[in-house]
């Protein structure tokens, strides 16, 4: 593996000195502001993540407000409360986009949102305090109890709402395998996952950077 320096100082020349690329950068996560959103917020940011994917993300973002009133705000009891006539007339409501299979995704995801707050007294807690030396451990459970949030939907969800992890682009996988990982394309298989969360710990052990910032980093390492 290639020292975390390297890869710092590639981005660097790439973004035109030390300085342009600190500007570049975003602020870590911060769990206690994680652990203070509402449920609603996460299920937005679920539903987000899933209708955007495979789409123009524009067109979700101009009709976010139809999705908002739509879904009653997200609230997650409401949701859990809606009556199969209300879905029917949600999956015809023209505010939103009328793809019957994320739309249910949203009822799933309400439901796991709960279920954990259950077993585990807060959602936003649980995901604030998720270590983010397993950050593949949180996205499987994402992938498996949750509804269409698998691969870059999940990670791209858990950078929303704040809590630090990585997000694998086509940019950072290129940086892992220049740096040494024999990865595919397209990591999926459990020893990929587990190689690629061994180099972001082995890289936060050298550099005492948030896996945000040190996939931010990667990224601009490879493009310009």
């Amino acid at each position: 593996m290639l020292k975390f320096e390297e890869i710092y100082l590639r981005a660097a020349e790439h973004k035109g000195g030390v300085n342009a690329l600190e500007m570049l950068l975003p602020e870590a996560g911060n769990p206690e502001s994680v652990a203070a959103l509402g449920e609603d917020r996460f299920l937005a940011e679920m539903t987000r993540c899933i209708f955007q994917a495979g789409f123009v993300w524009r067109v979700i973002d101009q009709k976010w407000q139809g999705f908002e009133d739509v879904f009653h705000g997200f609230e997650v009891n409401t949701i859990l409360g809606l009556q199969p006539e209300d879905w029917e007339e949600i999956c015809a409501d023209t505010r939103i986009v009328r793809n019957h299979q994320k739309i249910n995704s949203v009822r799933a995801n309400a439901r796991f949102i709960e279920d954990v707050a259950l077993e585990t007294g807060s959602f936003a807690r649980f995901i604030a305090d998720w270590p983010v030396s397993d950050l593949v451990g949180l996205l499987e459970l994402l992938k498996k109890r949750g509804a269409r949030l698998g691969g870059n939907t999940g990670q791209r969800f858990l950078r929303n709402v704040g809590k630090e992890s990585f997000y694998l682009g086509k940019d950072v996988i290129r940086c892992l395998q220049n740096s040494g990982l024999a990865i595919k394309d397209n990591p999926t298989s459990k020893r990929e996952l587990a190689a690629i969360q061994q180099a972001f710990n082995q890289w936060h052990e050298e550099s005492k950077r948030s896996y945000t910032v040190m996939s931010k980093i990667a990224a601009y390492s490879i493009s310009s």
